[in-house]
């Protein structure tokens, strides 16, 4: 029994080594090396504290600010530590009448557009925590925006187009725009 106890029990060790301390180890080194920002949660600052990050959404509601995605978290908006979709199917009731409150208050928010209100902004995505919409349902929103900072349209349009994020090598993925960099890029324009 002890010459099979042995063997046994020095190769556990050597691998519990390996892969549990000088694996995680080297991974850790090389990531906050080379990728440094995003190894520290892509983090978002402004005047030198952080604000967000670039990877999970925030619960916007003033009026002065663009609006993200719908959050499926519970039992509070955007909590990374609860990422989920909402698993209703879209013939469930229930996202029906989700769907149908949410485009009553963007239109209660903005009676004046008669746009079709983009999906993006009725919906949740998979993991209830997206960062992004797309530049349609950015674009919808401008003119509530520039009314209730009194500011023209077409400059916030044209914010909105500065901060559109193009998709990676120009085919992979949609245009989208990170909402809290727009907002913040926004708090900025005067």
């Amino acid at each position: 029994m002890k010459s099979i106890l042995r063997p046994v029990l020095a190769l556990f060790f050597i691998l519990t080594l390996i892969t549990g301390v000088a694996y995680p180890l080297v991974v850790t080194v090389a990531a906050q090396t080379l990728f440094s920002a995003q190894a520290a949660g892509s983090l978002v600052l402004r005047d030198g504290q952080v604000v967000g990050s670039e990877l999970i959404g925030q619960n916007f509601v003033d009026p002065k600010h663009f609006w993200g995605r719908p959050s499926a978290t519970g039992p509070m908006p955007y909590n990374a530590s609860a990422s989920s979709g909402s698993n209703l199917g879209p013939l469930n009731p229930a996202l029906m009448a989700g769907v149908k409150g949410r485009i009553e208050a963007l239109r209660a928010a903005d009676p004046g557009n008669t746009q079709r209100v983009p999906v993006d902004l009725v919906t949740a995505s998979a993991s209830g925590l997206d960062p992004h919409i797309s530049p349609a349902a950015a674009s919808y929103q401008v003119g509530r925006i520039a009314t209730a900072r009194s500011v023209a349209a077409d400059k916030v349009q044209a914010l909105v187009d500065t901060q559109t994020e193009m998709p990676w090598l120009g085919f992979l993925g949609e245009p989208r725009v990170n909402v809290l960099k727009l907002n913040l890029a926004l708090d900025k324009l005067r």
